[in-house]
């Protein structure tokens, strides 16, 4: 492994919504630039064979687990620079979310969960908490993927600021659960937060107001009982 050199990870399931025929038509232009790129995951036969024969062109550079480990899923999450998720369609998508967490610049394309979670970087404002690119096109894709690699090799700061603001994404129930309110509100006329009625015009029939803390607890308590969900 090269210190300097940014590792690109992959961690899906091979087949080809998840946009892994751009990957086949342009990895030889992806494999020049200054990346290691390691790729976990399983799938279509032709997408195992292809990058089974790949890691063979590029030893020490680029290595691939044709296999679905969670703890080597969770170390290419942590231990990436830059998360490639260029799908055909995603209606959520769960791992550019689990990258961001991690510190993993996402490169995705602009599709579904995808687009609705991931802003591009843009360096003139110094925004945006990842790469994306818009066509389902292998062309377009590579462009972002130098960006992504040129950032971090020759602007390490703007790298760090766009790092630091991928982690800080809220993706979590209470976000969710605010916006909601703030919905129903819209629609209800209703101000919200509401405002408390003065003591002495309280009654005991007085209707129950529930405050966004509530709603958000009530939420999350939900999702607790749901699916258990693993720690890092």
């Amino acid at each position: 492994q090269e210190p300097y050199i940014p590792v690109v990870g992959i961690v899906s399931r091979l087949v080809s919504h998840k946009g892994l025929d751009l990957i086949c038509e342009v990895l030889h232009d992806i494999m020049e630039l200054p990346l290691q790129l390691v790729v976990l995951g399983r799938g279509d036969k032709k997408y195992e064979e292809f990058f089974h024969w790949a890691a063979q062109q590029y030893p020490g550079r680029m290595a691939v687990r044709l296999d679905y480990h969670e703890q080597l899923a969770m170390a290419i999450y942590s231990g990436a620079d830059l998360f490639l998720m260029p799908s055909k369609s995603e209606p959520c998508g769960l791992s550019q979310m689990i990258a961001m967490r991690y510190g993993t610049v996402p490169i995705v394309r602009e599709t579904g969960g995808l687009k609705d979670t991931v802003q591009p970087y843009e360096a003139w404002r110094d925004a945006g908490n990842g790469f994306t690119f818009a066509n389902y096109a292998s062309a377009d894709m590579l462009y972002v993927i130098r960006e992504a690699v040129y950032l971090y090799k020759d602007y390490p700061d703007a790298f760090a600021r766009l790092r630091a603001r991928a982690m800080a994404c809220d993706f979590s129930w209470g976000r969710s659960a605010g916006e909601y309110l703030r919905i129903y509100a819209n629609v209800t006329g209703q101000p919200w937060p509401p405002a408390e009625a003065p003591a002495e015009e309280k009654t005991p029939n007085t209707a129950v107001i529930v405050r966004p803390e509530a709603a958000i607890a009530t939420v999350q308590e939900k999702e607790k009982r749901l699916v258990k969900v693993p720690d890092p």
